[in-house]
């Protein structure tokens, strides 16, 4: 081990909080999930510092008491001569920049967190360029949706395993009270079971939202599908999370009024496409399930399209008519 590796897992162990159940720690993203992981962590004793690229978020987190960070460098100023503890949740195409943005102030030592759903085939090339600056890179695959606040967070981690060690309180809080996280070795192994984690979810949400589309335009006309939803949630083959959201959407909507279903594809399934091709492993469900949004932001849109977009909507918090 070079001595570049050995200071920066000194660092590790040097600049831990001596309280095992609570940390400093910084998230820059203050969205949809980044909001929730930033208040669910101040709220169970963390030390929370509040980044975003436009201010309102900040200040609503500064509301609560998390310490605000209107710029880049404010955030490192907050740490003092702490390690700074970095998680970052944007999107995939703006990632990299920003992580070159943040090395050109980040401290030597410091823990960097992408918990986006990045693109696992270049976590190798970010984290080398984190680690030349003599910091680490960890990729977090981090599910849960809006409602992870409440039910906790499943986290997929990637990286350095001593790194892991060093943000585990913070994961520990946020999988509270029925999450999880687990480190599955190397640098972009967090990302890739996340990425193939969503492409399942596209054939979970597709077969759903096509058997309830038979219901409604099979044999029996005026079939009752919110009641076979929640049928299907009482200790059914099918139960599920998903079905359950469904269930709701239907209970609130029937007949999906106003859904244009224009479904998103936002890459993790065309990434597992991609490596599943390059590896000669067929995926036809999931390739269907992916054809079936390309083609729904093409026109093609029927009731099943529409309940996909619900779905969207309820576990995510996504726009019910857009495509992202």
């Amino acid at each position: 081990m070079n001595r570049q590796r050995v200071n920066l897992l000194l660092a590790y162990t040097s600049n831990r909080l001596t309280t095992e159940d609570s940390m400093k720690i910084a998230i820059s993203g203050l969205g949809r999930m980044g909001g929730q992981i930033a208040k669910k962590l101040h709220d169970n004793g963390h030390e929370v510092i509040a980044h975003n690229r436009s201010p309102e978020k900040v200040d609503e987190a500064k509301t609560y008491g998390a310490t605000p960070a209107y710029t880049d460098q404010e955030v490192i100023d907050a740490f003092g001569s702490d390690q700074v503890v970095l998680w970052i949740m944007l999107p995939a195409d703006i990632i990299d920049a920003k992580i070159d943005e943040w090395l050109t102030i980040l401290p030597a030592g410091s823990i960097v967190i992408d918990g986006g759903n990045s693109d696992y085939r270049g976590d190798a090339a970010r984290a080398e360029r984190v680690r030349a600056a003599g910091s680490e890179l960890m990729d977090i695959g981090t599910s849960g949706g809006v409602h992870g606040l409440a039910n906790g967070f499943s986290m997929m981690v990637g990286g350095d395993a001593s790194a892991y060690q060093a943000v585990s309180p913070a994961l520990d809080t946020l999988a509270a009270p029925r999450g999880g996280h687990e480190h599955f070795g190397v640098t972009g192994t967090g990302h890739f079971v996340k990425m193939v984690h969503n492409a399942i979810e596209y054939g979970m949400m597709q077969s759903l939202a096509e058997g309830y589309r038979v219901l409604r335009e099979g044999p029996y006309k005026e079939l009752d599908l919110a009641k076979a939803g929640d049928i299907w949630q009482q200790s059914s083959v099918v139960t599920s999370w998903l079905n359950d959201l469904t269930r709701q959407a239907l209970h609130e909507n029937p007949n999906m009024d106003g859904i244009s279903g224009v479904v998103a594809e936002s890459g993790e399934a065309r990434w597992t496409l991609e490596t599943a091709q390059a590896s000669g492993i067929p995926m036809p469900a999931i390739q269907a399930s992916f054809d079936v949004r390309l083609a729904s932001q093409q026109g093609q849109v029927d009731f099943s399209t529409k309940l996909l977009a619900a779905m969207r909507a309820k576990f995510g918090g996504h726009d019910i008519n857009g495509i992202q």
